[in-house]
């Protein structure tokens, strides 16, 4: 690769100050927002890839055929000024000042009105193109202090520095959670965090392959830095400044297109097993099932079937039904859905090299192809060969759309879980139709799950156009979330597994990834023992996805009753995560409305508390709730940091207070998450235990966690019929329920509601938990105090 070195101010031109840098490339700096600021840097002949996928500022959604590069719609593309001063071209907005170096070329971002800045190109060589492959590279000073977060689905420390990731997606079965990279998706965001200094996120719109280096390379000419490198397309990337974690995370994600708002029935238990579809019996196995979950009482609000029904043979066939196992697969859905659990299905996009509807799909040529031969590009695939569809061709989509919909849609199935779509096609000739103006697959491989989730979610809303839909994905890029509910993989059963999924779930949560979980109990493997099982179901039941998903080559399928004497602890693990499914569900909403993940780093809502900033095995659920979960075999106790906080911490089984900023040790027996409420907090929990039925949810609870001294707080609580796609337009209820401490520690709570939805519960129980209540008048309308001693 060149280094670009020098830059010529061309002008302005609206938004965007233009720059002609040496090595034949053009800069352009664009202001997007006063905290967002683009910079793209081209070569002679342009872009590479005119379009994009990845963003929808605002809410709008890109078209199938993508985004144009130059479109700025949804951005507000604010006022700044701009002065050329000593070798140097400064623009200002309100919030923030970027300073362009000519020579050596280079940008340095300010706060408005700071003279020093807390970003920075390197001083050496930031920016190269290779003129003989495809290659870019931009490099930026990193301070020793500095912390690094995101790049989505990644193993390894949730603080990234000092670590090489590869931007790339493949199907790593029993992944090591600590170690291995790549894995199913390629997110090139990443945050940077900085102890009593703004924090401020990149993003590159950039998916091709390559790889960022928070500091694993130390190079003497340089001091240190960090890199991002691209093994093709352009250099577009997005500057985002905070000042905080939360800051950042937020406009990364309302750029991306936010966060999906799922049906609640979701966020109910789930379970799926190759094992069980793989079975000759299938199902009876499905029947026996049904029947299992109703006699060891475990809620399960969704079943997902593995791709066995699609077998022919050994072999599994996208869009087929195997009627040897199902006999009649409406009959199977109906009785599962009798059952009050909604069918899946899984889905591939790859025909095997004897797919029964190959001729069919070559002679409409939806089918990725290459470009030396004009044939389908072929690609290694489960039990073969095989062609992957192409979502880039009109006709692709609406044979796909085809077939979700005749082929299981109409079946009874509500959606498709679209898996195996890292479209590992490592044919260099391989090209997408493009809609009409092609391109290179290894330009963009994750567009092809994200138009392939795009279709699930278009398919199923024309099914079901009453209903909100619900769409998984295990592959993807930026903006999947707006799609999706995604996980962490194909993860290994083992100790080892749980601490450091819950490590790559605060990345990928950081990603504007927020519906997300981990396969309970491990996929691959060995069989879970018993406690490990039991921890695996006490973790996951507090992540969004709560789906028990295994593959085990002895084929026995981990379930939830399989130790009958461990049983009473899973019990009590399903009854809390049952219990919160009024906070979960108010988290996510917010999650969809402002932006904020549900499951987050603690240090995100403590960044004053450095050791808070610092914690990776604990994690905030919603507003007010801390989750330390026992990560390690044979243990009944553990050590839990309570953030610094004015109003303390309250154990949520016992009640118990404890003052903030300090580490405590806690009992955890089996079956029993250490889980800690914030002072001031107000949780909302629901006495249904059984299943996710709005319409039969009829005590709902407010519990108080009292202030500490004089204050106000604040919690939301929605509620809706689980289902409706005008969540959004006032089909629901939103309570905004305010908590005031006075100087005598009385305190009172009042309300205010918005939207048309009236639940069953009709009132809301109050549980005071540390402090003396008393209630507004008018929040007698939907407030009450249990009885005495209730």
């Amino acid at each position: 690769m060149k280094a670009v070195t020098t830059a010529r101010l061309i002008g302005r031109d609206g938004s965007r100050v233009n720059f002609a840098g040496d090595v034949d490339t053009s800069i352009t700096v664009t202001v997007l927002e006063p905290t967002i600021v683009r910079v793209t840097m081209l070569r002679k002949e342009g872009w590479k890839l005119d379009r994009t996928w990845s963003l929808a500022p605002d809410g709008i959604e890109p078209p199938f055929e993508g985004r144009a590069r130059a479109d700025l719609a949804g951005f507000s593309c604010p006022d700044f000024t701009l002065r050329e001063d000593e070798g140097r071209v400064v623009i200002t907005t309100a919030a923030l000042t970027a300073v362009v170096r000519l020579a050596p070329f280079g940008i340095d971002w300010h706060e408005a009105g700071s003279s020093t800045a807390f970003a920075q190109d390197r001083p050496t060589q930031a920016y190269m193109v290779s003129r003989k492959t495809g290659q870019i590279a931009h490099f930026m000073a990193r301070d020793g202090a500095e912390s690094h977060h995101g790049l989505g689905d990644k193993a390894g420390p949730y603080d990234r520095t000092g670590h090489r990731y590869r931007l790339d997606a493949v199907d790593p079965c029993g992944f090591d959670a600590e170690t291995s990279d790549p894995l199913y998706k390629i997110i090139p965001f990443y945050i940077v965090d900085r102890q009593g200094g703004p924090s401020y996120g990149l993003f590159y719109d950039n998916l091709a392959t390559g790889e960022v280096d928070f500091g694993a390379t130390i190079d003497n000419y340089h001091g240190l830095f960090r890199s991002y490198r691209a093994d093709d397309g352009d250099l577009d990337y997005y500057f985002i400044a905070g000042p905080t974690m939360r800051d950042v995370v937020a406009r990364y994600t309302w750029m991306t297109g936010g966060q999906h708002f799922p049906p609640q029935w979701s966020l109910g238990f789930g379970i799926t097993s190759m094992s069980i579809a793989d079975a000759p019996d299938a199902d009876a196995r499905v029947t026996a099932f049904i029947a299992e979950c109703r006699r060891h009482a475990i809620p399960c609000d969704s079943f997902h079937f593995g791709s066995g029904y699609s077998s022919i043979g050994a072999r599994r066939y996208c869009f087929n039904w195997n009627h040897d196992k199902f006999p009649d697969p409406a009959a199977t859905m109906k009785r599962l859905s009798d059952a009050g659990m909604r069918p899946v299905a899984n889905l591939k996009p790859c025909l095997l090299d004897d797919h029964p509807k190959l001729a069919d799909a070559m002679d409409k040529g939806v089918l990725v192809k290459d470009a030396s031969t004009g044939a389908p590009a072929v690609a290694q695939f489960w039990d073969g060969l095989g062609f992957h569809l192409d979502f880039t061709n009109p006709a692709g989509i609406a044979w796909w759309r085809n077939g979700l919909k005749t082929t299981l849609l109409d079946f009874g199935i509500v959606t498709a879980w679209n898996d195996n779509n890292e479209f590992e096609i490592w044919d260099e000739d391989a090209i997408c139709h493009g809609f009409g103006r092609p391109f290179p697959q290894a330009l963009a491989r994750p567009v092809q799950a994200q138009l392939m989730s795009k279709l699930s979610r278009e398919t199923q809303i024309a099914q079901r156009p009453n209903e909100r839909p619900y769409v998984i994905s295990r592959a993807g890029g930026p903006g999947i979330g707006r799609y999706a509910q995604t996980w962490s993989g194909d993860n290994a059963t083992d100790w080892k597994t749980l601490r450091w999924n819950l490590r790559q779930g605060l990345g990928m949560s950081l990603s504007g990834l927020f519906n997300i979980g981990h396969d309970v109990g491990g996929f691959h493997g060995p069989t879970p023992e018993p406690e490990l099982l039991c921890r695996f179901i006490e973790f996951c039941a507090l992540w969004p996805r709560f789906v028990m998903n295994s593959w085990k080559t002895t084929g026995i399928v981990t379930l939830p009753w399989m130790y009958p004497d461990r049983l009473p602890q899973v019990h009590e693990a399903y009854a809390l995560r049952y219990r919160l499914m009024p906070h979960i569900y108010a988290a996510m909403h917010r999650a969809a409305l402002a932006h904020v993940p549900p499951v987050r780093p603690l240090g995100m809502d403590f960044p004053d508390d450095a050791r808070a900033r610092a914690e990776q095995d604990s994690f905030l659920l919603g507003d007010g709730l801390l989750v330390a979960p026992v990560l390690d075999r044979g243990v009944t106790a553990r050590s839990v940091y309570l953030p610094e906080h004015p109003h303390g911490w309250y154990d949520f089984h016992s009640g118990q207070w404890f003052a903030g900023g300090q580490e405590i040790t806690t009992e955890a027996p089996l079956g029993r998450i250490p889980l800690y409420a914030a002072g001031g907090s107000m949780i909302a929990v629901s006495d249904k235990l059984d299943a996710i039925d709005p319409r039969q949810d009829m005590v709902r609870s407010l519990r108080v966690f009292g202030h500490q001294q004089p204050a106000a707080s604040v919690a939301e609580l929605y509620d809706d019929d689980g289902v409706t796609p005008d969540w959004d337009r006032g089909a629901g209820r939103l309570l905004s329920v305010t908590l005031t401490t006075d100087a005598q520690n009385l305190s009172q709570l009042s309300v205010t509601s918005a939207g048309h939805y009236r639940p069953p519960y009709g009132q809301v129980r109050i549980e005071a938990i540390g402090g003396q209540l008393a209630t507004d008048p008018d929040a007698e309308q939907w407030l009450t105090r249990p009885a005495a001693g209730g």
